[in-house]
């Protein structure tokens, strides 16, 4: 079993600028990808990004050239820094690790409004 906590979410303004970090614990040698993804109420979770081991990333269209994912495997831990929100970024955020399940954190509420 691996578990995942995230913490950095919140509210920030258009523009601004959130960095979200997970660290997963548990069987964690059973990882390969880890990412995040998002979801809004009525709406089916979408990929943000994710990043292999070796640290290859992945990201939607809709934020490449904002956001940056990255991963230290010696701490277990992948990081999502979000630059130039938008009001369309609000979401909740949610880790993800890929073993031979995947597994998911409890999500963090992101609001990008003025």
């Amino acid at each position: 079993q691996v578990h995942l906590m995230e913490s950095g979410g919140g509210l920030v303004q258009p523009g601004g600028s959130l960095r979200l970090s997970c660290v997963a614990s548990g069987n964690i040698y059973m990882i390969n990808a880890m990412g995040w993804y998002r979801q809004a109420p009525g709406k089916q979770r979408e990929l943000v990004a994710t990043v292999t081991r070796g640290g290859s990333p992945n990201y939607d269209d809709s934020v490449k050239g904002r956001f940056t994912i990255s991963r230290d495997n010696a701490k277990s831990t992948v990081y999502l820094q979000m630059n130039s929100l938008k009001p369309e970024d609000t979401d909740v955020y949610y880790c993800n690790a890929q073993g031979r399940v995947y597994y998911w954190g409890q999500g963090t509420q992101v609001t990008v409004s003025s």
